[in-house]
């Protein structure tokens, strides 16, 4: 992955363990194109990159506008870039890319946002403020004021009157009736982005409308393969030899990409079905946003989803 060097040109907070980083081009110049719901990897102190969604309208090219919460769990890859990188430092950034892409279909626009997850959520309804190509309404849900980043942002933005804000204050009998919400497609595609249980309260009360018309983005919080999964199990590939072994802390992406099989995938968080596989022999544990009911007897998202039996076999979509 090609990076370049970016400055910090300022930080602020902007919720309750939510800084906002705005990145430059340190001799002034613009800066790659992006769309709505893209993100950049950044590379952070505690090593490696993170991916993060840009906030701002895709026609301001002058910066990228990012912001991490500091999570103390984790691999402290946010944490250490929070608690290290101000205003002035270089850090290194990826060119735009994305997996959450705001697409031109429907009639109208429902976004809903959860937490961290108004970053790409903001960044579409910018853009549909200012383009004005399709009506939009955005639901950002929050436990409460302090958590709610670019709460002042947001109520005093010129889009302000699309806008719904919720607070369950941590009750969830207080939670935003999504089933009501959703019950009407009436031409609406929707764009979502939050905490995996969010993602999941969508999906189920979406579950009627057509297919597409519904799109995720985890923002990183889909839980990696954890030892708790079992002792693993094995995969079989159609049209390959043996089988592989896929351990309690791999996915059967991993696997079969460290064998050399170059598996198809983007988001590796199981919302984009780019890694979607013909399940063939064996039961799936099915794990994914992207498959409905009836597809998941033939069909397998490998980035996350595991098996149920001892064995599976697997084979690319005809």
């Amino acid at each position: 992955m090609e990076m370049r060097q970016l400055k910090v040109g300022s930080t602020r907070i902007v919720a309750s363990d939510i800084h906002e980083y705005v990145l430059v081009d340190p001799d002034g110049r613009a800066l790659p194109p992006f769309t709505p719901g893209a993100h950049v990897h950044v590379s952070v102190p505690a090593g490696g990159t993170r991916q993060y969604s840009l906030l701002n309208d895709p026609a301001e090219r002058d910066a990228y506008r990012i912001a991490i919460k500091r999570e103390n769990e984790g691999q402290g890859g946010s944490r250490s870039f929070v608690d290290t990188v101000s205003a002035g430092d270089m850090v290194e950034v990826s060119a735009p890319a994305n997996d959450f892409q705001l697409g031109q279909d429907g009639e109208r626009v429902i976004l809903i946002a959860g937490g961290i997850g108004i970053t790409p959520i903001l960044s579409m309804a910018r853009y549909l403020h200012r383009t004005g190509e399709r009506p939009f309404h955005m639901y950002y849900l929050t436990r409460d004021p302090a958590q709610t980043a670019y709460l002042d942002e947001i109520t005093s933005a010129p889009f302000a009157k699309n806008v719904t804000i919720h607070h369950d204050m941590g009750d969830p009998a207080r939670s935003l009736d999504l089933q009501a919400l959703l019950a009407e497609q009436d031409g609406a595609v929707l764009y979502c982005c939050g905490p995996t249980g969010l993602l999941h309260a969508v999906r189920a009360a979406a579950s009627h409308w057509g297919r597409g018309d519904v799109r995720f983005e985890d923002f990183g919080t889909t839980p990696a393969p954890q030892a708790e999964d079992g002792e693993g199990f094995q995969v079989r590939v159609a049209g390959h030899e043996g089988a592989f072994r896929v351990p309690a802390d791999k996915s059967i992406l991993e696997v079969l990409n460290e064998a050399g099989l170059e598996m198809p995938s983007s988001c590796e968080a199981g919302t984009c079905g780019t890694c979607r596989m013909r399940l063939i022999e064996g039961e799936a544990d099915h794990r994914d946003l992207v498959l409905f009911d009836d597809e998941m007897e033939d069909s397998i998202i490998i980035c996350c989803s595991r098996a149920k039996s001892p064995e599976i076999t697997i084979g690319f979509p005809e």
